[in-house]
């Protein structure tokens, strides 16, 4: 499942399983039985599974039936939570995670730091506090947004990479003058060419996403903007600095008309392809994305390159871009399911680092070289990937606003995607749109989450 589908509702289909596998009972096998329930694509699936094996191996007489749930996992999700039946540990979709910490739905990881201190060096914006000493969860990884490239297009337009430093990154101009070099239609012309055809494009210049806030959140803030002011209580998405950046992002579609539209990448219905899929192909040329790409741009053999985002004036990105982890209360076997938790996501154990799927929560694991070493220096990782990624994430990274805005699910639901899908049809100017939606935000703002140090 793409993290950016996390909030879509849809039906209960294949749920009937899910809860069965969830609901224990009887017939369990002699020994400690865990259930761990996760979304991902098939690489990530795989990836998983040997990483629970892994654990296995590592703690005998302790099995782990995974619960692979790529589609409809929120709503999947809150159907177990309200029958009772729920896994012993698993992914949550970040605003989902504050809810069922408040219902008491999650077990307090705080008292366990001490017992697991791997989990107390983490990176800051990793914890998640339901309130002062009350840690429910923590970011899955430290997944960040990236430029993504096909190498053979940027050639065969004959313009240099995407800076893989932040102090070099493109300026939005630059973005936007390349994007045109790399847009051609099926005669070979470009968006800036007498004769261009809009609607038989071969292959666009650029895709981002307009609806998805971690694609535009460091834009926002690059631009001196802020979804929220100091108190997270009124909205600021109606000022200059952040009409400019959703006002750029929409003229890439419909005025410079070097990026897809709603639609226009979609083989049936919503179903876009992977950006793995995008790249190969060379329907588009540059994708902003996840650092999550990684995995699935290898497993596909895409020939692709990591460029950092493009700026106004500091460089930025969204980091911890990824759903929560936690531990449901409630079940069985509370310290082996905090066991679990904390070996999931360790690269001394897990490979799913070295694999390129995840960036490593630690702090030591972006300032020693050594520890560095250890997950990056391999096959899987570019040679860009220590300024591309590692020192973009630890010098210019910004925590997704799914991680810091209270009651952000109802926020995102009710005002701001729908607004967001209004400036991306192209039917009003974004400050139109924004200048609407800024007030009704600003009424069901509730401040910023609780943060503390570890």
């Amino acid at each position: 499942m793409n993290r950016r589908d996390l909030f879509r509702i849809g039906g209960l289909a294949a749920l009937g399983a899910a809860a069965a596998a969830c609901g224990g009972g009887g017939g369990s096998a002699p020994g400690t039985q865990l259930q761990f329930m996760y979304w991902g694509s098939t690489f990530e699936q795989k990836a998983v599974e040997k990483m629970l094996r892994q654990y296995e191996q590592k703690n005998a007489g302790v099995k782990v039936k995974p619960l692979f749930t790529p589609d409809e996992y929120d709503v999947k999700l809150n159907t177990l939570v309200a029958s009772g039946r729920v896994p012993d540990v698993g992914y949550v979709p970040m605003a989902m995670s504050f809810r069922l910490a408040e219902q008491g739905k999650l077990v307090n990881l705080f008292p366990y730091l001490k017992k697991y201190p791997q989990l107390a060096g983490y990176l800051p914006d990793a914890y998640l506090w339901a309130a002062r000493d009350n840690l429910h969860g923590l970011a899955t990884a430290n997944e960040i947004e990236l430029l993504w490239y096909a190498k053979d297009a940027v050639a065969e337009a004959g313009i240099a990479p995407p800076p893989a430093a932040a102090a070099s990154a493109w300026t939005w101009d630059q973005l936007v003058e390349n994007a045109y070099k790399l847009t051609v239609d099926q005669n070979g012309k470009h968006p800036d060419e007498s004769g261009f055809d809009p609607k038989q494009v071969r292959q666009f210049g650029i895709s981002s996403s307009i609806t998805y806030g971690a694609a535009w959140y460091g834009f926002l803030r690059s631009n001196g903007a802020d979804f929220a002011d100091e108190a997270g209580r009124r909205c600021l998405l109606d000022s200059p600095e952040a009409v400019k950046v959703f006002q750029n992002l929409q003229d890439l579609i419909y005025k410079h008309r070097v990026m897809p539209g709603p639609g226009q990448l979609a083989a049936t219905g919503d179903d876009v392809p992977g950006t793995n899929i995008l790249l190969k192909t060379k329907r588009v040329a540059m994708v902003v994305d996840g650092h999550w790409s990684l995995l699935d741009m290898n497993e596909s053999k895409v020939n692709y390159g990591i460029g950092v985002l493009p700026r106004y004036g500091e460089p930025f990105t969204a980091s911890q871009v990824a759903g929560a982890t936690a531990v449901f209360a409630g079940g069985k076997h509370v310290e082996e399911a905090v066991e679990l938790l904390a070996f999931h996501n360790d690269p001394r154990y897990v490979d799913l680092f070295k694999q390129g799927l995840w960036m490593p929560q630690e702090r030591k694991y972006y300032e020693d070289q050594a520890a560095v070493d250890s997950w990056t220096k391999n096959a899987e990782h570019p040679p860009e990937f220590r300024t591309a990624v590692v020192d973009y994430a630890r010098e210019h990274g910004l925590p997704d606003l799914r991680n810091r805005v209270k009651n952000m699910s109802a926020i995102s639901s009710d005002v701001l995607t729908p607004a967001l899908q209004e400036i991306e049809s192209g039917k009003r100017p974004a400050a139109d749109v924004l200048k609407q939606a800024a007030p009704k935000i600003t009424s069901m703002l509730q401040g910023w989450q609780h943060t503390q140090e570890v």
